[in-house]
């Protein structure tokens, strides 16, 4: 019996002295036969429609209890979700450009002006005429214009194309101005329109252009007799002799241009015509009349 005994004795001292082999797989109850175990960090990764779920735990001294409400709030989706980024959004300047509501391309423009000479300090010219123009391009026109200044009266104080200093040097200082209407022009020309724009005027849309000319053409004039203090001289003197005469004409402008609608425009425009006149037929002098007038045009065809 005693033999018995000291065996089982020194078979259970070496049970207790062998080590335990740990189990293969790693448990996650916190306890397995009433001994408690390690447990091992996990990651649960769940997609929402919103956002992403994410619980981690990655704390290996977290009590058991904390893992287990952590694991039970990823099972029932209350877990804290973290919103994935959406694209990002860009704000975006559309321009959007109307379409051109007049167009010149390919069109005849026809009209009537009335003007007059505003540089002339001793006369008054007042001048009716016309204008014809043709568009090859939306830029680019040849023009042809024509005017007509009516000669108001023969000369002297009361004449009404006289301004009062024309009359104060014939009288009072006994001076002869140098007086010639301008009674007839034309021209024939090349308008650039470079610059187009638009304006809103309530519920229209007006559209107008900034253009420019050059050209040549021929001036006609008359000397004022009276002015010259030549008009008892026989017709044959000098100053009868070159008394009218036309001019070769050199002319320089521009103005604006602005339509109300597909085929009627108002022009407004500054035109400065350049010219070699012979005074009491031996005297050459450079003369400039500086124009101002305004037109009404109509276009034709129809715009395509």
């Amino acid at each position: 019996m005693l033999s018995i005994a000291l065996s089982l004795a020194l078979s259970g001292q070496a049970l207790a002295q062998e080590p335990v082999a740990a189990p293969l797989n790693p448990v996650f109850s916190p306890y397995t036969l009433g001994v408690p175990t390690e447990l091992t960090s996990f990651e649960v990764d769940t997609s929402v429609e919103d956002g992403t779920a994410v619980a981690d735990d990655d704390d290996d001294d977290a009590p058991a209890s904390s893992v287990k409400s952590e694991k039970e709030a990823v099972k029932s989706g209350k877990a804290t979700a973290q919103p994935a980024p959406g694209p990002k959004r860009v704000k975006k300047i559309i321009k959007t450009v109307p379409p051109k509501t007049f167009m010149k391309l390919h069109r005849y423009e026809a009209g009537i002006s009335v003007g007059f000479v505003a540089n002339d300090p001793f006369l008054n010219r007042y001048i009716i005429g016309g204008v014809f123009d043709y568009h090859a391009t939306e830029i680019f026109a040849i023009e042809a214009q024509i005017g007509y200044a009516p000669v108001l009266g023969q000369g002297g104080c009361d004449d009404p194309d006289w301004k009062p200093l024309s009359c104060q040097l014939l009288t009072k200082n006994s001076v002869s101005p140098d007086i010639s209407r301008l009674t007839a022009h034309g021209a024939i020309g090349l308008q650039f329109a470079p610059i187009y724009g638009k304006v809103a005027a309530g519920d229209s849309i007006i559209a107008f252009d900034i253009y420019g000319t050059v050209g040549l053409g021929i001036t006609q004039t008359e000397d004022d007799l009276v002015a010259l203090q030549a008009d008892d001289e026989a017709p044959d003197g000098d100053a009868h002799r070159s008394a009218s005469e036309v001019h070769p004409t050199t002319v320089m402008g521009g103005g604006a241009r602005i339509a109300f609608s597909e085929t009627v425009a108002v022009r407004a425009e500054v035109k400065s015509m350049t010219y070699i006149e012979t005074v009491k037929a031996t005297t050459l002098e450079m003369k400039n009349n500086l124009i101002v007038q305004a037109n009404v045009s109509f276009f034709f065809p129809g715009m395509k």
